[in-house]
């Protein structure tokens, strides 16, 4: 429980309200962290009998004699959960010190009930995303895999439906306190799961209710707006469909499936609404390379043609919109127009040309 580096921390942090030196020690009398690095690993018989007798102890100049490796001044125990798991002490005249004393043990005692918390919940996150890693992947679940269901309170009989949410932003501000909020989001079922899933992902399993038909729907979405109020970042979700507790690797492929489909959108994406890009998720990455180097080879370094086409597709064709929103003039549109089918060889007024340069478009989005 008081290991060396919680030790060190202790003192650090008692160090800013007194001067004077303190030491850490272990329930054996060990010194594990002082301010003065030459008293570390030594005994201390004075912190002994403080962590044996469970009370303060004061430590006077004649006791310097007396007691084994001790300095003037008040050992007090620290307690955790009822139990002494160590003492700390300060050294000076007792009489001035000692109305620091109770202040300093609570202050004490508080960092290492935050330090195991800490660590509990560090250790339920990493627990739970294993077991759904081994979830998604066994194919036959043995009693080992049932037994750690069980620990983390896993009901495994009953339906789920997978949403992925993804961040945009560098991960690396979602610091312990806002996973925690997350992870404890007010809306979530007794049964759902929610958890990290790397380092920007957030995995959450539903559990649908047949009585409720846009339950999910509605949860999800709201989901995704408190991801969003509270990371203030854009976030991306895509949900698969409910299945049986045996196929949730199927959910989870749809989730990824919607994932992928709405990165350029930053919205909720359900896989049962999901069209094309059923199809497209089918085709490797090769074919799609392959495919945009045959299409739109020639616009790759024409930005301004890229955008054109982009905003032509938003705004079905419509070229006095597609203007509008670049704003440009209409002659400009059709000047670029002819220029990307110079380029190409294909013409985005010919319905089957246009769907080529959608198409390649797609799969440009995705390589970046």
């Amino acid at each position: 429980m008081l290991y060396k580096e919680l030790a060190d921390k202790i003192v650090s942090e008692v160090r800013r309200l007194l001067d004077e030196d303190i030491i850490v020690v272990d329930t054996t009398g060990m010194i594990i962290a002082s301010t003065d690095p030459k008293r570390v690993n030594s005994f201390h018989e004075g912190a002994l009998i403080a962590s044996q007798r469970k009370e303060k102890l004061i430590i006077s100049e004649a006791d310097q004699a007396i007691l084994k490796g001790v300095k003037a001044g008040i050992n007090l125990p620290i307690f955790f959960q009822g139990n002494v798991v160590g003492v700390i002490g300060i050294t000076g005249t007792p009489e001035a010190i000692s109305p620091f004393g109770e202040i300093i043990r609570k202050m004490t005692e508080l960092l290492i009930s935050e330090s195991y918390y800490t660590e509990q919940f560090d250790w339920q996150s990493r627990s739970m995303e294993a077991f759904l890693l081994d979830w998604l992947y066994l194919k036959e679940w043995n009693e080992n895999f049932l037994d750690r269901a069980h620990l983390l309170d896993i009901d495994m009989n009953i339906n789920r439906q997978v949403m992925i949410a993804e961040v945009t932003q560098d991960p690396s501000f979602l610091h312990r306190d806002v996973w925690l909020s997350i992870l404890s989001w007010q809306e979530k079922g007794h049964f759902e799961i929610i958890s990290r899933w790397g380092n920007n992902r957030i995995i959450y399993l539903l559990t649908p209710q047949k009585q409720k038909q846009d339950y999910s729907r509605e949860k999800a979405k709201r989901f995704h707006q408190f991801l969003v109020d509270c990371l203030h970042t854009d976030v991306s979700v895509g949900v698969g469909l409910a299945v049986s507790p045996l196929h949730i690797q199927n959910s989870y492929q749809q989730a990824i499936r919607a994932l992928n489909a709405c990165k350029t959108k930053r919205e909720v994406v359900f896989d049962e609404d999901l069209a094309l890009d059923m199809i497209l998720d089918e085709i490797s990455q090769q074919t799609r390379d392959d495919f945009v180097k045959r299409t739109i080879k020639a616009l790759l370094t024409e930005e301004e043609l890229i955008l054109t086409l982009k905003k032509l597709i938003e705004h079905h064709f419509s070229l006095k919109n597609t203007a509008e929103a670049l704003h440009i003039h209409i002659n400009t549109l059709h000047y670029r127009l002819k220029k990307i089918t110079d380029l190409t060889k294909l013409n985005p007024r010919n319905i089957d040309d246009l769907f080529v340069l959608y198409l390649a478009l797609q799969f440009l989005e995705n390589q970046s």
